[in-house]
């Protein structure tokens, strides 16, 4: 197939969307944190709370595209340390879908709505030409006490990085369900891909309930759900928030079975695969004692993968031959493949 030069699947280069987002600017004082690279919600000033505002949309995935999309933006708002609590959904459906198809997505939403306790307020449903599959874009908002937010910029040198599960549960899930044959021809037996797909539900790719049982025992300083570009990405952008460098430990980081076996299988690499269901924490050394039992305490294993650094010392990787950089993913490795195999 003859592709024409232009821009690859997956986010917006950063370069390419800190250029756009630095035209756009607020005259409102109650924006407290507005559009810009690393920041994956908005703040806007209440009185005595603030309200959380996140825009994503699912494009993927085609198995339980409704369910993903809540999950996703919950996930957002709740690494500010707000809870999600009203959500909107457009769906947009392809000609000649099946009424049973807008059902089905209906139901995931709200099926995932009333398991995070959120209320569906709205949003827009339409057959759009020119489609091939259901798009499904996810407005999630949620509230929370001005004291209690968690700023993106909030990761300092000397706190420690803490990684709940493994990663990259979505990624290796998602590419499961939708390239099973893919997987099966890459070595994998069904029994193999049944589990991957089955991370979806168990760990699962929400970070809500960790992101609130850590905020209730520790002030912490910065979160992050790593979702296109990776852990690797998800990492990057947090230290380029804070303006900070991060050193971390390559013998820490717990890649799932699961997820060797998928990357494997296709060839990709897991620290650029979409890692939605692992909650980036940075954190105060003398409180990551406490932050950890607590998870313990709801069955969400954590791990301490590094540290935060000065920004001089940029973002490293240490492995059994020193320190190296750590590697950089433009896009996604789920997107590559994608583009690969189109």
């Amino acid at each position: 197939m003859t592709r024409r030069h232009g821009l690859d699947i997956g986010k917006l280069p950063a370069d390419l969307l800190g250029k756009l987002l630095s035209t756009a600017s607020s005259t409102d004082p109650r924006v407290l944190l507005g559009p810009r690279v690393g920041a994956d919600a908005a703040v806007i000033d209440m009185g005595d709370t603030v309200l959380v505002a996140k825009s994503d949309p699912v494009t993927f995935a085609t198995d339980r595209i409704g369910w993903y999309t809540v999950q996703v933006n919950a996930n957002d708002i709740a690494c500010l340390g707000a809870t999600p609590k009203w959500f909107l959904a457009t769906v947009l459906l392809p000609e000649g879908a099946p009424p049973a198809l807008a059902e089905e997505i209906f139901g995931q939403i709200t099926d995932a709505c009333a398991g995070l306790g959120v209320a569906l307020v709205g949003g827009h449903t339409e057959i759009t030409y020119g489609l091939t599959r259901a798009i499904v874009s996810g407005h999630m908002l949620g509230e929370a006490k001005k004291e209690d937010v968690v700023w993106p910029g909030g990761a300092r040198s000397g706190d420690a990085l803490l990684l709940t599960r493994g990663f990259a549960i979505e990624g290796t899930a998602l590419l499961a369900r939708e390239a099973v044959d893919a997987l099966r021809a890459g070595g994998m037996i069904d029994s193999e891909v049944a589990a991957a797909a089955a991370l979806l539900e168990s760990p699962g790719i929400s970070v809500v309930r960790a992101a609130q049982v850590a905020c209730s025992v520790a002030t912490i300083h910065a979160m992050h759900d790593p979702t296109e570009g990776g852990l690797a990405t998800g990492l990057a952008e947090m230290a380029s928030a804070a303006e900070v460098g991060l050193e971390v430990d390559v013998s820490a980081l717990h890649v799932l079975p699961e997820t060797q076996a998928v990357c494997r299988a296709l060839n990709l690499e897991p620290l650029g695969l979409l890692a939605s269901g692992a909650l980036l924490m940075a954190v105060a050394l003398n409180e990551v004692a406490g932050v950890q039992v607590a998870l313990d305490q709801e069955d969400i294993p954590s791990q301490i993968i590094g540290r935060v650094t000065e920004s001089a010392d940029g973002l490293r990787l240490r492995n059994s031959d020193g320190l190296v950089d750590l590697p950089s993913f433009p896009r996604d490795e789920l997107a590559r493949y994608m583009s690969k195999s189109d």
